[in-house]
């Protein structure tokens, strides 16, 4: 079914018959995505044949999906605690508390939010150097505002029919343009040449390698598809227009670079990058895209830049961003031997001001201590034009991917960024960036592990009713301005687990308190490297950053007070806490696997000169028993997983704050589900 044009869009609107069409379209364009089997002609990633990128605008993980069944958000059983000693949600305003908070305006998914402050300064101050505590004085209330199923529930839709990539990050603490130089180039000229970095969307022109040349080199076929707006030239602002139905927002950030500015007519960084429809003479936005799906000659790499208003960008409605995507997607099915061979990667650039709840991985800095066993070179900003601070991860956004090999409503808990777009290209088409740090590269992943490419196709739900998803003209509005209630009140998740990817992850830690010294030894058998944060506010100078390479293992010691209390935050869920005072005796914890069954054995041990009594708890219904160590003694306890998951807490019943708390899941290579902690 061909995809509606704008002008057609907006005359079926005034007609009370478009509703059911418009809705049609969007239903049975993923009704026909299901049909479609995949491309398996090898069973791996050299079955895709065509990477659509379509990046969109500003906004957040738990700003969308925080209530979202199966991923981390709102019911995450272990957030991080922040200097005041409440959960992370809990961010203050100077007089209260506020929670997240969903707003009350009807129709939401359609009104028009504010745009908060998304600027490199305001960011890094909310972020804290990792503390996480001041993100309500930089950004203002309308932070913690988020959206349900009822608001957007095309975009659920896509994540039950598709993955939802619950560690995505942005790659900056910044705005639009450095995360799309990122994604476009694999780094923001970290090192201060070619003009960088861009800190602040200048756009004054970049000469770094970008990675769409590299494609050109290697002959893999690439080509950006936009709306050249008022022209994509100076004199054309590169796309901006004041017609936000048009244009491409300026986000094609491969115009920012001298090469492609100096680019002439008939070569290919001009004629893959410069051109475009041109919806301001009357033509479809989504005409180049179509013919070069229904012709079969949609190239291997497509980059999608969408105007304005259907960007996401606030204060423009999320639903408007919907029903471009729909189009998008639409178009794909539309040919079904071009959607058998496609993966379309749909993520936003950055989370605009709005809050998230998982604080991203980040490198140890100058001013966040910490240790690594990888290389963090090119990944701190000095401070010679603006306030000095790590140059990301940023904050999580949404990415769901949509193909044939990702149906069936997954959930992939593995850390990403704009970089893993890069690294997915690299693992299909062999041509390497050479801009991706050494630290991003062993903490983001590729991407690879959101899909199942030797699998059978799985079925998807059929999509909501979208028939309001249509600008009832072409202004721009006044902003929304939500406010938090009087009273706060957690926010419930949905109930339920889904279907979660394998990983790589397998990171252990052995801990110990020993004359006043807390010291810890990582060890990563995995092969996928680890951030892990550390947080105490009993430790002056927590939190601390340490980042364990695949194969690699780290130590680390702090001096303790007479209490402690330690948190240690992982990829996928990845917890541990010890607290306790250094005269109670030092209870030693670690948790292996025991292979096809999916058992957890702990093995407790008592370094102390006395005898202790124990008591162990499962956080998923398997009880509590008791346990008695000798000093020097130890046990090995065996615990029922939970779809792979583990959470247990072992606490003196003598010495009341000695307790420490191991959760996580243990990977096999095999299918898990999503924690079923989130949703209860």
């Amino acid at each position: 079914m061909p995809g509606l044009n704008r002008r057609h869009f907006l005359q079926l609107s005034a007609a009370a018959s478009a509703t059911t069409a418009i809705s049609q379209m969007l239903g049975e364009s993923v009704a026909r995505a299901a049909s479609i089997p995949a491309n398996r002609a090898t069973g791996s990633i050299k079955d895709v044949e065509h990477v659509v990128v379509f990046m969109q605008e500003n906004r957040a993980f738990d700003h969308y999906f925080g209530t979202l069944k199966g991923v981390r958000g709102f019911g995450d059983p272990h957030p991080a605690l922040l200097p005041s000693g409440e959960i992370v949600w809990h961010q203050n305003n100077g007089t209260r508390d506020v929670l997240p908070y969903h707003p009350t305006a009807p129709n939401l998914g359609m009104q028009f939010m504010e745009d908060l402050d998304h600027s490199w300064k305001l960011t890094h101050e909310a972020f804290d150097n990792g503390k996480y505590d001041k993100w309500l004085p930089a950004k203002s209330e309308a932070t913690m505002a988020f959206y349900e199923r009822s608001d957007i529930p095309f975009h659920f839709a896509l994540a039950d029919a598709f993955t939802v990539c619950d560690d995505y990050h942005c790659s900056v603490l910044g705005p639009t343009d450095p995360n799309r130089y990122f994604m476009f180039t694999g780094w923001d000229g970290n090192d201060g040449t070619g003009g960088g970095p861009d800190l602040w969307n200048a756009e004054v022109g970049y000469s770094w390698s970008t990675y769409p040349e590299q494609l050109e080199k290697a002959g893999v076929s690439w080509k950006v598809y936009q709306d050249v707006g008022d022209g994509l030239d100076a004199a054309g602002y590169w796309g901006w227009t004041s017609n936000a139905y048009i244009g491409n927002y300026g986000d094609n950030s491969l115009l920012y670079f001298k090469q492609y500015q100096n680019a002439q007519p008939g070569s290919p960084l001009y004629d893959k990058a410069r051109t475009g429809t041109n919806a301001k003479a009357g033509d479809d936005l989504f005409r180049i895209f179509r013919n070069d799906v229904a012709s079969g000659t949609l190239p291997q790499v497509s980059y999608i830049v969408a105007p304005e208003a259907y960007t996401e960008h606030s204060n423009w409605p999320p639903n408007f961003g919907a029903w471009y995507m729909a189009n998008i997607l639409d178009i794909l099915t539309s040919n079904a031997d071009v959607w058998s061979k496609t993966a379309l990667f749909i993520m936003y650039d950055e989370n605009d001001g709005f809050f998230d709840h998982v604080v991203p991985p980040h490198p140890n800095t100058p001013q966040i201590p910490g240790d690594s066993t990888v290389s963090t070179a090119d990944e701190y900003y000095a401070g010679a034009n603006d306030v000095p601070g790590n140059f990301g991860l940023g904050v999580r956004v949404p990415m769901i991917v949509a193909s044939p090999w990702s149906m069936g409503g997954w959930v992939c808990s593995e850390t990403f960024d704009h970089t893993s777009i890069i690294r997915f290209l690299e693992a299909r088409f062999g041509a390497q960036s050479p801009n991706i740090s050494a630290w991003r590269r062993a903490v983001c992943g590729d991407l690879t592990s959101a899909f199942d490419f030797a699998g059978t196709a799985s079925t998807v739900p059929a999509m909501p009713d979208t028939s309001s998803y249509k600008p009832a003209d072409q202004n721009r509005h006044p902003s929304y301005v939500p406010t938090p209630p009087a009273v706060n009140s957690m926010p419930r998740q949905e109930p339920g687990t889904r279907a979660s990817r394998p990983l790589g992850y397998a990171l252990g830690v052995e801990a110990a308190v020993d004359g006043g010294k807390l010291t810890a030894r990582w060890t990563n058998a995995g092969k996928l490297g680890a951030h892990v944060q550390l947080r105490s506010n009993l430790l002056a100078a927590a939190p601390y950053s340490y980042t364990i390479g695949a194969g690699t293992s780290l130590s680390a010691s702090w001096n303790l007070g007479a209490t402690y209390d330690v948190q240690m935050h992982g990829p996928s869920g990845w917890y541990r806490r010890l607290a306790g005072t250094t005269a109670a005796a030092d209870i030693r914890v670690t948790v292996a696997g025991d292979g096809a069954a999916r058992h957890a054995q702990f093995r407790v041990e008592n370094a102390g000169t006395k005898t202790v009594e124990l008591k162990l708890s499962d956080a998923y219904g398997a009880g509590s028993q008791a346990l008695t160590l000798n000093a020097g003694q130890a046990k090995t306890v065996v615990v029922p997983t939970q779809g792979g998951w583990y959470d247990l807490t072992v606490a003196s019943t003598t010495e009341p704050t000695l307790v420490r708390v191991l959760a996580g899941r243990l990977e096999d290579g095999r299918p898990l589900t999503s924690d079923p902690q989130l949703g209860r």
